[in-house]
């Protein structure tokens, strides 16, 4: 019964998307207004259709109905409740319908604005966002379909349809699979809803950026109607990314953040993109130029993130993020070409009305900067686009090689992938390139800097972050690339201190406040611009975090008897017992007690373990950590003798400083929560007065 409740109001929200979608259309065209508002009322719908589904697959997940196919495979009896909840997505056809769901939500938000003012805008805005949702819809329905069950023929074989195949009974298991040990980590249960989040949160900004090309509004306002709707999306993705930073380190026991897995890179990509265009849009609103670099961005997010959930949905590429191989990819990839192929004919159509209003008057200028921030991390995606899509081209080129056979010992089929050398070979220039145009950029000016300007105003911060050489030094570093990155950290961090300095000064004076004061409401008055230097601070610290355990590292494995000990640098580790034993959740757990010590000192004890998931028959390693801002000891239970537990291998890595990584991320999320607070003050927008009631495309 609730099965099949969740499964009809799937349908019928796809027919209201498809519905609101022409509705909009033929309104748009007709200058409809009545049609208009019934599309608009019609999205309005999807949101609490959606919620109807969404929580039905969770009562049924809350409740046990082993009936359901999904249902048995992500959930069991002796799973948590809140893992049960989360179970929505932690399987393939929950995780879409938990999207389409998000998407219906901020679909239905972006609607109730007031449209006065830009009612050309709202039939395409519509269109754009129930074609992506209808689109998702319809994987949910035809092929990954939550809400199939079991069905009990009378030969004994088990099949799952949605609905009942002629002469069968409906079949319950007694118990699931349970959940995927890897994604009951608490920074996986709340990782991919953020990531989820920034994804579908782009849809809106794309949206209205095709309404501006349909209509033929070359103006910035669409930009500004979008702006915080960009700022929440970029946040969550942002926000997801961290997570998954650090389950990664906490979960799959290889004593790093970030392995450049396919998966991590299909995340990875939209976020660069999505943020050269927070950067470029500036410029737009400032001097009226990019607009064209502006539409190919956010055109180029948009399709990032479907590419990203292709990826991850299709199982095409190998990734402990990924789902297990569906038809649903052949699907993705024509949705992924169709759309950017319809976005970029419509954008070439528009190229001559948005040429740029201005010029770039010098190459220092703010402008000038932020186009070489935009081309650097353009550069960064390029390289790990092709990183990712190289085994699926070099498994498709066989083809080639099967046709022309002298060629067959270049093109042979066989997937090649590239690994993490080859990615960290290459992203560190541009890295820190645009660490350098952090400490370069807020020191400039729009369209007059010059080289001599910002040389005036860096010396100051440049003579002091000089002086990070001296602890270095007389700590030993010798290091070129480390004394290099130090420096460069410490001279950006200095230019953030020095511009709030500037200005909490400056108001402190012109209006005679307390110094504290004054720097919390100059915060307040331009919250895009100081929340961005906070999350440039942010970025600075996790680079020490990223230098300090990419550059220094160390590690040692050894198997050591009860009682013996294991050195590493200045620790020693000491096995002191293991223990193995069930647990009520149904794990067999090992779990191992080792002291710690310090240049000979007793620091603590470290209880690295390994949990068997009886239900799922997984292992999961969970690793002991001491962390503190000097480093991190992370200390990995590998093996033992069953019988006697007398032995046990050990693997240990030591992580200088990538505590800083972790502290770094908090403020990197604080400073993006400061950007999108909505401001107290009016916006003052400039509209222009020409505009027609609708355009046709």
């Amino acid at each position: 019964m609730v099965a099949n409740l969740g499964y009809a109001t799937l349908v019928i929200t796809f027919l209201v998307s498809i519905y609101g979608a022409i509705a909009a259309f033929l309104g748009a065209r007709r200058n409809s207004t009545s049609l208009v508002d019934s599309a608009r009322n019609a999205m309005l719908l999807t949101f609490p259709l959606l919620t109807i589904s969404a929580l039905s697959i969770i009562y049924l997940l809350i409740n046990g109905h082993y009936e359901v196919q999904y249902v048995t495979e992500v959930s069991s009896n002796n799973m948590p409740l809140y893992l049960k909840i989360t179970a929505l997505w932690g399987g393939q056809a929950g995780s879409l319908l938990f999207w389409s769901w998000l998407m219906s939500a901020f679909a239905s938000a972006v609607t109730l604005r007031k449209w006065d003012r830009d009612r050309e805008f709202l039939p395409w805005v519509i269109l754009v966002c129930l074609i992506t949702l209808a689109f998702f819809l319809m994987l949910s329905i035809f092929i990954e379909n939550p809400f199939v069950s079991f069905w009990h023929s009378p030969t004994g074989n088990v099949a799952s349809a949605m609905f009942r195949p002629a002469g069968t009974t409906l079949f319950i298991p007694q118990d699931g699979n349970g959940l995927n040990p890897l994604l009951r980590h608490p920074g996986m249960i709340i990782h991919p809803p953020m990531l989820y989040l920034g994804f579908v949160a782009f849809v809106i900004p794309y949206a209205f950026a095709m309404a501006a090309l349909i209509t033929r509004r070359t103006d910035a306002r669409w930009i500004r109607l979008t702006r915080r709707w960009t700022i929440v999306a970029w946040l969550f993705l942002s926000l997801g990314l961290v997570l998954g930073m650090r389950w990664a380190y906490d979960v799959l026991g290889w004593g790093g953040y970030w392995g450049w897995d396919p998966v991590e890179n299909s995340a990875f990509m939209p976020w660069l993109i999505g943020t050269a265009f927070l950067h470029s849009v500036i410029v737009q609103e400032k001097r009226g130029m990019l607009k064209q670099w502006n539409m190919v961005l956010i055109i180029l997010t948009y399709d990032l993130v479907i590419f990203g959930t292709f990826l991850t949905r299709s199982g095409v590429l190998s990734s402990v993020h990924a789902f297990a191989q569906s038809a649903i990819g052949p699907l993705f990839f024509g949705f992924i070409g169709l759309t950017f192929v319809a976005s970029l004919s419509l954008l070439s159509r528009r190229w001559n009305d948005l040429r740029s209003e201005g010029v770039m008057g010098s190459w220092f200028s703010r402008e000038a900067l932020f186009l070489l921030n935009n081309l650097l991390f353009f550069g960064l995606f390029i390289v790990i686009f092709w990183g990712v899509i190289f085994p699926i081209l070099s498994e498709a080129l066989g083809i080639v090689g099967q046709g022309i056979p002298a060629l067959a010992g270049i093109f042979t089929g066989q997937k090649v992938t590239v690994g993490p050398q080859w990615y960290e070979g290459i992203v560190w220039l541009p890295f820190a390139g645009l660490l350098l145009l952090m400490g370069i950029a807020p020191l400039s000016t729009w369209q007059y800097s010059t080289a001599k300007t910002i040389g005036k105003a860096m010396w100051k911060p440049l003579v002091v972050s000089l002086l990070v050489f001296i602890p270095l030094l007389l700590r030993g570093f010798r290091s070129i690339p480390a004394l290099l990155g130090f420096w460069m950290i410490a001279y950006v961090a200095c230019v953030i201190i020095y511009e709030f300095w500037r200005a909490a000064w400056a108001r402190h004076n012109a209006r005679d406040e307390n110094l504290l004061v004054a720097f919390w409401l100059m915060i307040g008055k331009n919250r895009r611009r100081y929340g961005g230097y906070i999350i440039h601070l942010g970025m600075v610290l996790m680079a020490v975090g990223i230098l300090g355990i990419e550059l220094f590292q160390t590690e040692t494995q050894g198997t050591i008897p009860q009682g013996g000990q294991i050195s590493l640098g200045q620790y020693t580790i000491k096995f002191d017992s293991l223990s193995v034993f069930d647990t009520e959740e149904g794990r067999n757990v090992a779990r191992a007690v080792v002291s710690i010590y310090k240049d000979g000192n007793y620091i603590g004890e470290l209880h690295p373990r390994r949990d068997y998931y009886y239900e799922s028959q997984q292992p999961m390693t969970i690793a002991g950590v001491r962390s503190t801002p000097e480093d991190d000891l992370y200390v990995l239970l590998v093996d033992w003798q069953p019988l006697s537990t007398s032995a046990a291998t050990f693997k240990i890595y030591h992580n200088p400083l990538i505590w800083w990584l972790w502290f770094g991320s908090i403020v990197f999320i604080i400073g993006s929560v400061v950007a999108a607070w909505p401001s107290k003050e009016p916006e003052l927008l400039m509209v222009s007065k020409s505009i027609p009631e609708t355009s046709k495309a």
